[in-house]
């Protein structure tokens, strides 16, 4: 099998996906987590699933996730050829592009995979180098 382009690298990123909806926040200072246990998508080289569990935690500033709208975009990567690290960096990406939180972190928990397992950890605002 030849080796990882920058084709592979890439995959996935910028792919159209249904729009992450959300509502105006009513309450300051409180915390939202979301679980979802049954996130799947496609390895850019393999075509092979890749599954695993999400928890994304945010702080809502003036606008919160509208959840069915959410569960429609997770679920638009089902067949979406990208490597787990960049998926938990693009599903950040994109809800702080929509909700604008104080904080948020994403965590994606990938099953194993040859005897290894991966954990991905995103967070908003990013921390410095």
């Amino acid at each position: 099998m030849p080796g990882y382009t920058s084709a592979h690298a890439r995959a996935g990123i910028n792919a159209p996906l249904p729009s992450i909806e959300t509502w105006l926040n009513q309450f300051p200072g409180y915390r939202i987590t979301i679980r979802v246990p049954e996130y799947t998508s496609v390895c850019p080289k393999t075509g092979l699933p890749d599954f695993g569990a999400l928890t994304i935690e945010y702080e809502p500033a003036r606008l919160c996730l509208e959840l069915k709208s959410l569960k429609l975009y997770l679920l638009a990567y089902r067949n979406l050829g990208i490597f787990y690290e960049n998926a938990v960096n693009r599903i950040l990406r994109d809800i702080v592009r929509a909700a604008k939180p104080k904080r948020c972190v994403v965590r994606g928990e990938f099953t194993p995979r040859g005897g290894l397992t991966t954990t991905v950890e995103a967070r908003w605002p990013r921390s410095p180098r």
